[in-house]
């Protein structure tokens, strides 16, 4: 069992001045792995002082230099590679595979980061003006429990290459993970003040980043509640603000898909992370004529999937992070039976043989009308639902008829009538046929799922403001 009492603070591991202890449980069976003490409004100065002092030095570093600081994170970053996917797994519960993707790319942010760094990104002649990105100051990280080295080292990379010094508030629920960045960040030896990293709960930690005058920039990853109050305080002191917030994903099966190859991508997309994910395509929608060939073929393949230790490279869902979360998913579950969807698989409890751990039995709901609460909320866990319809108006109505718009799926053979529905789509991304991610390609959503975009050249601007200067 680890004992964590440090952040990562103008270089080096400081001592917290917040004495409030964390207990961190493998999800798969509950067991006791860590007790980190979290950070307070004190130690968060700290680390935003550090971040303040060191932004002059850094934001006048060269783009070659910023080239080699982003290399030698990368390089360290490569050293605990293996420490970071053995974390992922058990402190979070991810299936081998994700988490050797995940923290794989987590490293590779730092490299391709690193192709940002083109003098035509940061200056450009508009008319008599010469037109400048400048970085805007101290930027505060706020990441996710889901895989969060990959959102820290994603915003982390974006920020550091634009010329803003970080400071990063990874969740609560991450800390052994973000122990291992720590590590890795002092191993590459940015200038002190650079980079800092305090455990903390959002209240006070969070709360001091995004109310800090001194903080000019906040990218946040997480709820739409708490990304609507961190715009609410950001404005306080006009803080430029990324939000990638909720979501629930429509994926679209057109009237033309092969049955298998629709079914083994519906469940692809939903159950990513077993649907914890911002991104999940948790509502599957169906042409009518087709329902009772779908139900059955997605019955079947819900019901093959395999819970287990997410190590095991055979295990197909992963526990949820937390009992309190598992309870969470338990009451959606409920609310689809109370609000009279129709349950074709899965349901209430664990399954047989997983108590110990926070697991739940994949669930597949049909007869779902867009209204139910299980059809727009996003519920975070393996709990999918069907919904069919008419004709493509029904279907992109439906799939548009949700509060949120970040990610979508599509998938049929005609590539003309694909790409016709995604141009209608309210989503920050559309994916036919295949599941791709492309760091290099904006990222975001429309409506309650946030503003603004992360990844490539687009994420670096992002933590910059626009200077024109004439004469």
């Amino acid at each position: 069992m680890q004992t964590i009492t440090q952040h990562f603070i103008n270089g080096v591991f400081a001592e917290s001045h917040g004495r409030d202890v964390v207990e961190v449980r493998n999800p798969a069976n509950n067991e006791l792995i860590g007790r980190v003490t979290m950070g307070d409004a004190v130690d968060a100065g700290r680390a935003i002082a550090a971040a303040k002092a060191a932004f002059p030095a850094w934001s006048q570093t060269s783009l070659d230099e910023r080239k080699a600081w982003l290399q030698k994170l990368a390089d360290a970053m490569t050293e605990r590679l293996d420490d970071l996917k053995a974390m992922c797994t058990t402190e979070f519960g991810g299936l081998a595979a994700f988490s050797d993707y995940a923290m794989t790319q987590a490293r590779d942010f730092f490299v391709l980061a690193q192709d940002t760094l083109k003098p035509e990104n940061f200056e450009q002649t508009v008319s008599k003006a010469n037109v400048k990105h400048v970085p805007l100051g101290v930027a505060g990280l706020l990441t996710p429990w889901n895989g969060n080295p990959w959102f820290v080292c994603g915003k982390a990379a974006s920020a550091l290459a634009a010329g803003c010094t970080v400071v990063i508030k990874p969740s609560q629920l991450s800390a052994l993970e973000a122990h291992i960045l720590m590590e890795a960040f002092h191993k590459a030896a940015l200038p002190a003040g650079v980079i800092n990293v305090i455990n903390g709960r959002g209240d006070p930690v969070g709360n001091a980043i995004t109310r800090s005058p001194d903080v000019q920039k906040i990218s946040f990853t997480g709820s739409t509640a708490v990304g609507k109050m961190i715009n609410r305080d950001a404005t306080e002191t006009m803080k430029r603000v990324t939000l990638e917030l909720g979501g629930k994903s429509p994926t679209l099966i057109l009237p033309d898909a092969d049955v298998n190859g629709a079914v083994t991508f519906a469940l692809t997309a939903g159950l990513i992370n077993t649907g914890s994910a911002c991104i999940a395509g948790t509502r599957i929608l169906v042409p009518e004529a087709r329902a009772k060939e779908f139900k059955v073929a997605l019955t079947r393949a819900m019901e093959a999937l395999k819970p287990g230790d997410p190590a095991d490279a055979e295990t197909t869902v992963q526990p949820m992070i937390t009992a309190s979360h598992w309870k969470q998913v338990q009451d959606y579950i409920k609310k689809g039976l109370e609000e009279g969807a129709e349950l074709l698989t899965g349901g209430l409890g664990k399954p047989e043989g997983f108590e110990a751990g926070n697991f739940v039995k994949p669930t597949l709901f049909a007869q779902v009308r867009n209204e139910m609460t299980i059809a727009q909320q996003e519920i975070f866990g393996p709990v999918l639902v069907m919904i069919t319809y008419a004709n493509d108006d029904e279907a992109v109505a439906s799939a548009n008829d949700v509060e949120y718009g970040l990610h979508a799926y599509i998938y049929g053979k005609d590539r003309e009538r694909a790409l016709a529905v995604a141009n209608r789509l309210q989503a920050g991304r559309v994916m036919i046929n295949e599941m791709v991610d492309d760091p290099k390609a904006p990222f975001g959503g429309f409506k309650l799922s946030g503003f603004g975009r992360e990844f490539g050249v687009a994420g670096m601007l992002a933590f910059t403001e626009t200077r024109a200067v004439f004469g």
